[in-house]
């Protein structure tokens, strides 16, 4: 993988005009899956980051930049890891951003706490990744934003009393998992079935476990797998066995309806609900803008998903992390910015929960629809600005 530098705002004499402050370059090394079955997602980061760049040089204080990307590959761990040693003893960034998969952050993190490197997450779900180690931030999501709410909404709005669970057998689907089984049983649901289904590697048959799940008959099958074609396989399996027409609602986190899979999917999907923070279907100006631009930079048949807006977000924390600091970037510094930090996102209003290190967004309910011949999203409901419910409760190792 080659090496990109990317220019910010730099002067001639190298010297900045705000207060004749000495401009810093500053070495982001970025990990993200550049190959193989999950480039798909390392793309949609990677273009986010790179819009944000395009369209805010100013934003780097006048520091330049550098990238260096490593391909992440898949989600074992071991390859990420190896990256990130690299990238701190061989390159020397300064800061560390990317991670699609949980194993593959939570293999670095001792490397993060070694090096005194900081991180700032960009997509890798499980809630208790940042507890970790005191230098890692997030701007995506963690599986309890969605599962947990969804768990209630289900109960008290959907009239699941009972719900059976599968989900991809690796830290997020248990993670996903148990935010969805709290949540509900909280409401007063009652979980019949929780089925590993898999890993996320490839895409499994899904058949045995959800005929195992229509003969159970719970009222809601919740689902967690990995966005992408895990998703897709899920929604013609629930419709090759006739789980709708049988009663059974199919829900979960926007995982499973990504907008860049959603027109892939049969019209069985039509009135699924699920929880997310984003879809490329908000009509507000800010997403407005953002979709229109990203269109125009990588093409009028693209779409942003939930990937490609951390991307952007995670970039715009790093800029204010950088900038903050001066270009003299440091852990504690990095972490120091980035607490309390908010930013009007395409998907709403986030901030950094300065007790966490972790992302507080709102948690929509969507619905999908169809509309003109195309699978859209529709907001039908939202639960303002959630703290990651996990810690808010002190779950397990959240605590």
């Amino acid at each position: 993988m080659k090496f990109q530098r990317v220019l910010l705002g730099l002067i001639a004499a190298s010297v900045m005009a705000m207060g004749g402050a000495q401009a810093a370059k500053v070495k982001i090394g970025v990990v993200l899956p550049y190959s193989g079955g999950a480039a798909q997602f390392g793309e949609q980061i990677d273009r986010g980051m790179n819009l944000f760049i395009q369209q805010h040089k100013g934003a780097f204080g006048g520091h330049e930049i550098e990238l260096i990307k490593r391909d992440s590959k898949r989600p074992g761990g071991d390859i990420a890891k190896n990256a990130v040693q690299e990238l701190i003893t061989r390159e020397k960034v300064d800061l560390l951003t990317g991670f699609v998969f949980s194993p593959n952050a939570m293999a670095s993190a001792p490397l993060i706490n070694q090096g005194k490197v900081p991180m700032v997450i960009m997509n890798a779900g499980t809630a208790w990744i940042p507890s970790l180690s005191p230098y890692i931030a997030r701007v995506s999501f963690t599986m309890w934003h969605a599962g947990y709410p969804l768990g209630g909404y289900a109960m008290n709005k959907l009239g699941c009393k009972t719900a059976a669970i599968g989900y991809t057998n690796y830290p997020p689907g248990k993670d996903s998992r148990n935010a969805f089984t709290t949540g509900f049983e909280k409401a007063g649901g009652k979980v019949l079935e929780a089925i590993p289904m898999g890993g996320p590697r490839q895409v499994p048959d899904f058949t045995p476990f959800f005929q195992r799940v229509k003969n159970a008959k719970p009222d809601c099958f919740y689902i967690f797998v990995p966005a992408g074609n895990h998703a897709v396989a899920v929604v013609k399996t629930y419709a090759n066995l006739g789980m709708k027409g049988a009663g059974i609602k199919l829900i979960g986190p926007g995982d499973i309806t990504q907008d860049t899979k959603l027109q892939d999917m049969p019209k069985e999907a039509e009135g699924m609900i699920t929880v997310h923070h984003y879809s490329a279907d908000y009509k507000t100006p800010v997403n407005m803008a953002f979709v229109k631009a990203w269109k125009a930079a990588y093409g009028a048949d693209t779409t942003p998903d939930f990937m490609g807006v951390a991307g952007y977000d995670g970039m715009a924390a790093i800029a204010h992390a950088i900038t903050a600091q001066g270009g003299s970037v440091s852990a504690e510094g990095t972490m120091k910015a980035l607490s309390g930090w908010s930013y009007d996102s395409p998907r709403g209003k986030i901030t950094i929960d300065p007790e966490t290190r972790d992302i507080i967004q709102d948690s929509n309910v969507h619905k999908i629809v169809s509309k003109g011949g195309r699978m859209m999203v529709e907001v039908i409901d939202t639960i303002p600005q959630v703290k990651d419910p996990c810690k808010a409760n002190g779950i397990g190792k959240c605590k």
